[in-house]
């Protein structure tokens, strides 16, 4: 308000200033005409600027605001994500920022074919996979399928129905997990550079991105950045979906029963009725095990999961899924009950025989891997 006091007075001012110098001149009527006009013109600049100068103000003012805002949000919805600790399942997929390239992943176009189980054992056969040979030679073939089969539920023999599965998942972890060990290496080899190209750095930039990592702290992308052990992947996904044959597993290409509160998803039949989350769906088996590897590396929950599997690296360790199955009390409400049946899983069916597994090469990337 004493602002607006003080420049009304300063017009005035300039006003009576202008009016005695006007008086003074006694010149002729067209020349305090042009006097007066430009006194005017000059009062009416000033006042112009005084009114438009705090609007001007105030606006860069409100635009700073909503700029510091939404880079302030966008980082606390990402650490919310990653620090979720909300007492519920901590299985959970926030497809907003880590899981980006998963949904990409859905939308490619795909020739998605729900095969029959008969059809899919012929397949077997025809190409000599069995997981005997598998467990010799630790060698799998490249078949991948992108639904599971609804007959899978009719196999009646368990083992066989067991062994089925497991054929179905094997190649797609595997793959998955080359997915990771290539990005890897090229992550170690970026870091031995002193100087980085700008597509270097932008490859950087998306894997912070996908692996929620903030302040680009190399340090933790390096730790986060890593294989899950197959075994440990195939009794959670047996675990989780009764060997194929849950609703989720059938209607969703749900493996792992990750749960969301924005995605698309399924509603549990047994949820109480003011639950909101559901379990997440995939129009693809590949993307459903993407996520559940890009979960297990981001979420704060298996931070000490992350943080064994990077002690065993730097003892040159094989990556243990009875040691790191530990670590995974928090993936289910049972707690250690759900790390004791996964470790039976894993122990009863053999699935350590698969950890040092490898997919033969479909493409020349993967012929290194081998």
């Amino acid at each position: 308000m004493k602002k607006k006091v003080f420049l009304i007075n300063q017009i005035r001012k300039y006003l009576k200033k202008q009016a005695f110098s006007i008086s003074q001149k006694n010149n002729v009527r067209e020349n305090n005409i042009g006097n007066i006009s430009r006194v005017f013109l000059s009062c009416l600049i000033i006042m112009s600027f005084f009114f438009i100068s705090p609007m001007i103000v105030e606006f860069s003012k409100s635009t700073s605001l909503v700029s510091s805002d939404f880079e302030n949000n966008s980082k606390n919805n990402l650490k919310k994500v990653l620090e979720k600790k909300d007492g519920k399942l901590d299985n959970i997929v926030d497809t907003n920022f880590l899981f980006e390239d998963i949904l990409t992943f859905d939308e490619n176009p795909t020739d998605s074919i729900r095969l029959s189980a008969a059809t899919i054992e012929e397949l077997f056969k025809s190409t000599n996979y069995s997981l005997e040979d598998v467990r010799k030679n630790k060698l799998v073939k490249p078949i991948s399928l992108t639904l599971l089969p609804s007959e899978i539920k009719k196999i009646e023999n368990v083992k066989k129905r067991k062994d089925f599965f497991i054929k179905i998942i094997l190649p797609l972890i595997i793959k998955e997990n080359n997915h990771i060990k290539l990005d890897r290496i090229k992550l170690f080899s970026i870091l031995n550079k002193n100087k980085n190209t700008r597509t270097e750095q932008a490859w950087l930039n998306l894997k912070f991105k996908q692996y929620g990592v903030v302040n680009k702290d190399l340090p933790t992308l390096k730790i986060r950045m890593d294989e899950i052990p197959i075994s440990m992947a195939i009794a959670q996904a047996a675990k989780e979906t009764g060997w194929g044959t849950s609703r989720f597993a059938q209607e969703g290409n749900a493996l792992f029963g990750q749960w969301t509160w924005s995605g698309e998803g399924i509603k549990p039949t047994d949820a109480d009725n003011d639950s909101t989350h559901k379990v997440m769906k995939f129009k693809v088996l590949q993307a459903s095990i993407r996520a559940y590897q890009r979960n297990l590396n981001t979420h704060s929950s298996y931070k000490n999961f992350r943080s064994a599997r990077a002690e065993l690296r730097d003892e040159g360790k094989k990556l243990d899924s009875i040691v790191l199955s530990e670590y995974l009390d928090k993936y289910a409400e049972t707690g250690k009950e759900y790390v004791r049946v996964l470790q039976q899983i894993i122990k009863q069916n053999n699935l350590t025989d698969f950890d040092d597994a490898k997919l033969l090469p479909s493409s020349i990337n993967l012929e290194s891997l081998i």
